[in-house]
């Protein structure tokens, strides 16, 4: 693709990987919680969901999601009861002090923390929305579409990376900053508050006409 439209694509694409949504705010929560590491290859469970909604939006899922009523919200009320459960369990998780970390890191295993990435990310319609409405605006029609999907694809997952690094890392500084167990307390009900409201407003997201 032209160099120049990838240049564009990039800030932009990042500017939509920094946002504070759902993975991300689970991120820092996980980053906090059990570290950096962790925090970074839980995000794997992200990449995998991406991967497979880009794949799909280059084969003409989207237009699935867009002509059928049903499978949108299907998705949708989904992906919304998954990020309310997951806020709930959050805001009432146990408060972990640094010496702790080490000991929940092995009491929660990273293939649950992977999983949870990933559903979060899958069962929300708005992602597989940004690559069907987003991507398109940087293909240029008269060169093969699946090149080019395959290049924009692959640098959204890089940036996405160092996104889950970023918010991992913010995480990890919090938690040694935030040493209370009231201040963690917090931490954590601020975080679940937001997945839950997040699922909150998933739910009354219109299907694009």
């Amino acid at each position: 693709m032209p160099l120049e439209i990838l240049m564009i694509f990039i800030p932009a694409s990042f500017a939509l990987n920094l946002s504070p949504g759902p993975n991300n705010i689970l991120a820092m929560n996980n980053g906090v919680r059990f570290g950096f590491w962790r925090s970074l290859i839980a995000g794997l469970g992200r990449i995998f969901a991406f991967i497979l909604m880009i794949a799909l939006t280059a084969v003409g899922l989207s237009a699935l999601l867009t002509a059928s009523e049903l499978a949108f919200y299907l998705i949708k009320y989904l992906g919304a009861l998954y990020l309310i459960y997951l806020g709930i369990k959050i805001w009432r998780s146990p408060v972990n002090t640094e010496k702790d970390i080490q000991a929940n890191t092995q009491a929660v295993p990273l293939p649950q923390l992977i999983q949870q990435e990933f559903l979060i990310a899958i069962g929300n319609p708005k992602a597989i929305l940004i690559f069907t409405a987003f991507f398109p605006q940087f293909i240029t029609p008269e060169l093969p579409s699946f090149q080019q999907f395959a290049v924009i694809g692959a640098t959204f997952l890089t940036l996405e990376t160092i996104a889950i690094a970023i918010y991992a890392i913010s995480g990890r500084q919090l938690g040694a900053v935030i040493q209370s167990t009231h201040g963690r307390r917090i931490l954590n009900r601020l975080s679940g508050g937001i997945l839950v409201g997040a699922g909150a407003i998933l739910t009354l997201t219109r299907r694009m006409a």
